[in-house]
């Protein structure tokens, strides 16, 4: 037998690059025992046994690099052997065989609105069973770092579509911090699922800091004591380890409550210079702004882009929601690609998001936020009561309003405005049911498409369920936007409009969208760069420890079954959500896809049922931008209280 080395190899069948060196060694000592071994290929660690094997699988290490069939051992926490040799199973308690299978690092989801659920259903199991091991929070402006119960309620409750009780209670019942640092311990004390990054929210640190009413009113501007309060706040959250901070500036975002009931965002009231202070600390630390800008004003979006590109100053990484085809405007998408890749070759640090899959919403009768975009469906929802609504909602000079501004052309728009273009699914009436909403015009005698669906809303209310695809319907497109270098894979909202779209596992059909056209011989793009584009390329742009697969990296796996990226990943799914009363959200149902997920090398998902680790310890932690994760020791304590 070779005698031992200092030296960590990792050969595999194909590729034999050196992936580590003697200083990684050192610096994850503290992880093995006593000395590193390469006997031919493979890595290995004397008197070692493993925690976790998994064989024979095809392994994508997240940097877009070849993958190679390999096997991978896994030790307190981290990846500690990638190898072509068969690994010494002796003592290991768990052997995965991932023969045909793909293993490849966690996939991360970067727009959520998790906030909430966080709170009461901290294990985020939805995202998990997909393979999503990170997280990120504080999305479209919206945090509960510092607003109390009330105002979350208000920013979150009809912006998001979750239900406002709920949103009180959690933040009411849990909420024992005062500011970021206590927020993460927070966090970190909750059985934490995937793990969590987060933005700051600007509408979050308004509100708390002026009052909701004052931050929601056009001619008040904080004072210089609030204006720095804000920075300082602000500050203390990228000291924390927060990603940046995110801001909004699209106007149909509107806030629940009475007082304040149907104003926008605290973050769109900002002026220029409240904007530009803040934004100049993200600037020095090197952090993101996320935002969302007033696609109804050309010079916002213009200001936005422009932004980035820094002139005499640091550029500001920058990620702007959204690039989508859509319905509304076939043209649009034409002209977002080529503006990011112009930002970036100026020197700035520009990404779209993208939601790489159709963006399909359903809706119970008139709740849907799109209606929001225009002045009747908003005054519709600014009711409450169902029976002033209803009143509204009959009267002719109101139905007059509503269909000269659902067949106006002119402005931009997220939804396309077509009842002929929305399915009913779910109707009492079941002689509607698979019509369009103007095909039960036509057949109620040529009654206009406003009238057919105000009508039915009338009749049924919430009962009356419907459908529409509004953007990302077009497969020639997707692709197009799938290899784009200024858009990030990203924007399913996951944790809100829990009765209106699911795309837990989008990052799941992008793979089948990828591995679909190669088998077909017409590839876009390679499965490598494809899981790329979901872990690495991610993390390493918002800075986090995540993403990749490689000796001495945190064991966030997923196995998947590219044989099953199939239909079901398409289907209807629903689920009750026992921390909301049971409400019944819409979920993503295709467990034979993904075989195994692990976060921080302990199991959560095993053939699409979770262990019984999920919702009782912690598996994931709070993600420090610009931080090296430290290793998280399995207590055995816990382990024993779960088993």
């Amino acid at each position: 037998m070779a005698s031992p080395t200092w030296t960590a190899v990792s050969q595999t069948a194909g590729n034999s690059k050196n992936r580590s060196s003697d200083a990684k060694v050192d610096k994850f000592s503290n992880l093995f025992t006593d000395f590193v071994d390469t006997r031919g290929s493979g890595l290995f660690y004397g008197w070692v046994t493993y925690d976790t094997i998994i064989r024979n699988g095809r392994w994508f290490d997240g940097t877009g690099a070849p993958s190679a069939i390999c096997n991978i051992g896994i030790r307190d926490g981290h990846v500690v052997a990638i190898t072509a040799d068969e690994l010494d199973q002796a003592g290991c308690p768990r052997v995965i065989d991932a023969t045909g299978k793909w293993v490849l690092p966690g996939m991360l989801d970067i727009h959520t609105h998790y906030d909430v659920e966080v709170l009461v259903a901290p294990a985020m199991a939805e995202s998990l069973r997909h393979g999503v091991t990170t997280v990120m929070l504080g999305s479209c402006s919206l945090s509960t770092v510092h607003v109390d119960a009330e105002d979350a309620d208000d920013i979150f409750g009809r912006v998001e579509a979750i239900p406002r009780e709920h949103v009180i209670g959690a933040v009411d019942d849990h909420k024992t911090w005062s500011n970021c640092e206590e927020y993460i311990a927070a966090l970190q004390a909750r059985p934490l699922g995937p793990n969590v990054a987060a933005f700051i929210g600007h509408s979050d640190m308004r509100a708390a800091t002026m009052g909701l009413d004052r931050a929601t009113q056009k001619r008040q501007r904080p004072t210089r004591s609030e204006q720095a309060q804000m920075e300082k706040w602000l500050e203390e959250a990228l000291q924390a380890g927060f990603v940046g901070m995110s801001s909004q500036q699209l106007l149909f975002d509107k806030l629940d409550g009475d007082v304040c009931r149907s104003r926008t965002l605290p973050s769109t009231y900002a002026k220029p210079r409240e904007l530009r202070r803040l934004k100049s600390r993200l600037r020095r630390a090197g952090r993101v702004l996320q935002s969302g800008p007033d696609i109804q004003n050309p010079l916002n979006l213009g200001s936005q882009l422009f932004q980035s590109l820094g002139v005499f100053r640091n550029p500001l990484k920058t990620s702007l929601l959204s690039a989508a085809d859509v319905k509304s405007n076939p043209y649009a998408i034409k002209v977002l690609g080529p503006l990011a890749r112009l930002v970036n070759r100026l020197g700035g640090n520009f990404r779209w998001q993208h939601l790489p899959v159709p963006f399909e919403v359903y809706a119970d009768g008139i709740d849907l936020v799109v209606f929001e975009e225009f002045g009747a469906g908003a005054a519709a929802l600014h009711l409450r009561d169902e029976v002033e609504r209803n009143e509204l909602l009959r009267d002719e000079s109101y139905r007059r309003e509503f269909r000269k501004q659902y067949e106006s052309k002119f402005g931009m728009r997220v939804w396309q405005r077509d009842f002929f273009d929305a399915e009913i699914v779910g109707c009492p009436d079941e002689a509607v049911v698979g019509k369009s909403f103007g095909q039960v015009g036509l057949d109620r005698g040529g009654l206009h498409p406003v009238d057919a669906f105000l009508d039915l809303v009338l009749e049924h209310g919430k009962a009356l369920r419907w459908r529409t695809t509004i953007s990302n319907h077009r497969p020639e497109v997707l692709k197009k936007l799938a290899r784009d270098p200024g858009i990030q894979m990203g924007f399913s909202d996951a944790g809100a409009h829990l009765r209106n779209m699911a795309f837990y596992n989008m990052g799941l059909r992008l793979l089948r969208h990828v591995r679909d056209a190669q088998n077909t011989g017409r590839p876009f793009m390679s499965i490598e760069q494809a899981v790329h584009r979901l872990t690495g390329e991610l993390a390493d742009w918002y800075r986090l420890d995540a993403g990749h697969l490689r000796i001495g990296d945190r064991a966030d796996i997923v196995v998947i079954d590219p044989e099953r990226l199939d239909e079901s990943l398409d289907a209807y799914a629903e689920a009750p959500v026992e921390q909301y009363g049971g409400l019944s959200r819409m979920v993503n149902r295709n467990d034979d896809t993904v075989t195994a997920v692990f976060v921080g090398g302990r199991a959560v998902f095993l053939d699409g049922e979770p262990t019984d680790v999920v919702g009782a310890a912690r598996t994931g932690r709070f993600l420090r931008a610009a931080h090296k994760a430290p290793a998280q020791a399995i207590d055995e304590s816990e382990l024993a209280s779960v088993s």
